[in-house]
């Protein structure tokens, strides 16, 4: 049996949550803001707390930075919103958050986080700098457990200083990983350099990233201090670092281990801060086996590693990408478009050979080229039309992904579900309000949350 604290402002949420524990042999605690939670901290010991994100006057956030420093022992602390976000999931796994979970929490899932919490140790403290937990995280938008993983393993980094490892198709948002990484850790406000590694010849990535003294080769007339040095105190992203020459590699391994660089046509070292997250869409493992990469460095840089999963695997966050990306392709002070329901559904049957990149491109140019406030399915028929209707003639109709094997009921049902999901999330609630975005009446919309469970 444990002793639990649940800190949150709803009333309701609270008495469910300790009759939910009651249930399950533990007995609790209810605290209806964070100032009553630090009160009731100091007076007992739990197992756990259940701390809401969104109160009023000290937030969750506030809160559980107020318990890290008044306690060096916190039990694990499980973050809960209604209004989950990349930001906010960062910024609570980097404050020490032991998990961040979405509401509504269903008993299993309560089931679950407690077993893993009450057998671990609590988290280590983390530093007191940070970012805006809501700020926008571009193309690390999404709601999809694969995503939410995607943003605790940012968060749980970005308390390090270690060597981050983010591997990842083409596309997927590497590099807004390794911006996230940077922009809720310690060295948010140090700079954040990026180095493409494919894209600069073999010959030049050297000084590109050491640097080199005037002399060193033919057109070096003057020196340049190198990405290793203008990202001192900062974090350097060497993108696609499966393609870096053997040579290159072997002085990247010693930067990482000595914090030193040595510029082309200099005999003298120069000491440096940086951490360095390493970004590839290849497999390094087997780079590693066919001697392209080299062995010592490919265990150097996984230290954390952090897979971003591709597009076609995160079915829950394609509306919600493409909606995004409409508001930032829109014209400041006009309205972004709107997606029709087939519009949706044909966004759900592509497969995303170019993932995130792909989408936010054909966004971009439906919030240009069409000419009504709502997207319909023939306006992505250039884009997507004639690979998906071959695709899906070939398999019988059926759509991509993880509904393959699914009926067209079943899948009729499940992006129903999905539109009306978003609808409410996106409106925090407002069943009116979702029923008029979706262009339904509310009767109708009422007996599909009823039907679904949503209710």
């Amino acid at each position: 049996m444990a002793h639990l604290l649940i800190v949150d402002d709803d009333d309701a949420f609270r008495e469910t949550l300790a009759e939910t524990l009651h249930s399950l042999g533990h007995t609790s605690v209810e605290a209806a803001s964070g100032a009553d939670a630090l009160a009731a901290l100091q007076g007992a010991r739990f197992h756990a707390v259940f701390l809401d994100h969104r109160m009023p006057g000290m937030d969750g956030l506030q809160t559980l930075a107020a318990m890290r420093a008044r306690s060096a022992r916190l039990p694990p602390v499980i973050v809960l919103t209604a209004y989950a976000s990349g930001g906010n999931t960062i910024e609570a796994m980097r404050l020490g958050a032991f998990d961040h979970l979405a509401k509504p929490i269903r008993r299993d899932a309560v089931i679950e986080v407690l077993d893993r919490a009450l057998h671990a140790e609590a988290p280590a403290a983390a530093s007191g700098h940070g970012a805006d937990p809501d700020a926008d995280d571009d193309e690390l938008v999404g709601p999809s457990d694969a995503m939410r993983d995607v943003h605790k393993r940012i968060g749980l980094a970005a308390a390090s200083s270690a060597p981050v490892l983010v591997l990842g198709e083409t596309g997927t948002g590497k590099e807004m990983v390794a911006r996230a990484l940077h922009r809720h850790s310690a060295r948010a406000d140090a700079p954040f350099v990026a180095v493409n590694c494919a894209a600069i010849p073999k010959e030049l990535l050297e000084s590109e990233l050491f640097g080199h003294v005037r002399g060193a080769f033919t057109g070096a007339t003057t020196d340049r201090p190198g990405c290793f040095r203008a990202a001192d105190r900062g974090v350097l992203l060497l993108d696609e670092i499966g393609d870096m020459a053997l040579h290159v590699q072997a002085k990247i391994l010693r930067a990482l281990q000595e914090g030193e660089v040595t510029p082309l046509g200099s005999h003298k070292t120069v000491k440096v801060d940086v951490r360095v997250i390493a970004a590839t869409h290849r497999d390094l493992a087997a780079a590693v086996r066919d001697g392209s990469f080299r062995e010592d460095l490919f265990y150097r840089l996984n230290v954390l590693a952090i897979h971003v999963p591709p597009l076609r695997n995160r079915l829950a966050d394609i509306i919600p990408l493409a909606e995004h990306f409409l508001r930032r392709a829109a014209v400041p002070g006009d309205a972004p478009k709107a997606l029709s329901a087939s519009a949706a559904q044909q966004l759900l049957r592509h497969t995303w050979p170019g993932n995130v990149r792909e989408l936010r491109n054909v966004m971009a140019r439906c919030q240009a080229l069409v000419r009504h406030r709502v997207i319909g399915a023939a306006d992505l028929v250039d884009d997507l039309g004639a690979a998906d209707d071959a695709s899906a003639s070939r398999e019988g109709g059926a759509l991509p992904g993880d509904w393959l094997d699914a009926e067209l009921p079943a899948a009729v049902e499940r992006l129903e579900r999905l539109l009306i999901a978003h609808a409410l999330a996106a409106t925090q609630g407002n069943r009116a309000e979702a029923a008029r975005r979706l262009g339904i009446h509310r009767q109708l919309l009422y007996r599909k949350l009823e039907q679904y469970g949503l209710a």
